[in-house]
């Protein structure tokens, strides 16, 4: 089945490409933030259990998880506002042309980085409504790895910058932040991207519309360049929702 995006963009919605990592209660399951797994777990009523194979009519569970700390989530500028900010109020429109760029962070003061001019090369004078970023090396633990204290990659405010500048709108990224794990709540990646310069008193040119996937897995066997991105998120009133990036190739 195709479809036209746009009157512009013509892709086959019968070949999506997911990059989200599922969500699941066992050790595969990707974790940051100091968190512990999560748990999916069947609703216990005396000595009814929400289970068929022990003897309910239906499984019927419960699901406890942190969409920043348990894999593929989107949020919004409401992460780091006083001000409640809601990622399924400021998403409203879910198709967006998108360029996947493959960056290996640079070493810098012990730090693994993304620069500005790294991603400023690999765009070559592009500006997409979505820019999707796999690091490299491009470890299958991706998918299943406890980034807690393990200090990963991150990008310099300045490669932050320059993709607002850029006009960028949507950030996917394959890390559990786009700024430093232990980085004194500066947050300057995320401040810088959503163009927050008071986190306390919200100024008129905040990027109310911009969002930032984080914690995605792009397959190696998924080539750099142009794509239709449909960016699916729960309706959860929250500044973060897990979601389902699927990407699209472009026909024409």
């Amino acid at each position: 089945m195709k479809a036209l995006i746009n009157n512009t963009y013509e892709i086959d919605l019968s070949k999506p490409i997911d990059i989200s990592i599922p969500l699941s209660n066992t050790e595969a399951n990707p974790i940051a933030w100091y968190i512990e797994k999560p748990v999916i777990e069947p609703v216990r009523f005396g000595d009814w259990v929400g289970k068929v194979s022990e003897g309910s009519s239906t499984n019927f569970n419960n699901i406890f998880f942190n969409p920043h700390g348990h894999g593929t989530h989107t949020e919004c500028l409401g992460h780091i506002t006083r001000e409640f900010y809601s990622v399924n109020q400021i998403l409203k429109q879910f198709f967006f042309l998108a360029e996947l760029i493959s960056i290996e962070p640079s070493e810098i003061d012990e730090d693994l980085v993304i620069t500005k001019a790294q991603i400023e090369a690999a765009l070559i004078g592009k500006s997409p409504e979505a820019l999707i970023i796999r690091t490299l090396p491009n470890l299958e633990n991706k998918k299943h790895k406890n980034y807690s204290n393990t200090n990963p990659p991150y990008l310099l405010e300045e490669a932050a910058v320059f993709i607002r500048e850029s006009g960028i709108q949507h950030l996917l990224i394959d890390l559990p932040s786009v700024d430093r794990e232990n980085d004194e709540g500066k947050l300057l990646s995320h401040k810088a991207f959503w163009n927050v310069k008071d986190v306390d008193n919200l100024n008129t040119d905040a990027r109310l519309n911009c969002t930032i996937t984080e914690m995605i897995f792009v397959e190696d066997s998924i080539k750099d360049g142009s794509y239709m991105l449909n960016l699916q998120i729960a309706s959860f009133e929250n500044d973060a929702s897990p979601s389902k990036p699927i990407l699209y190739s472009i026909i024409n």
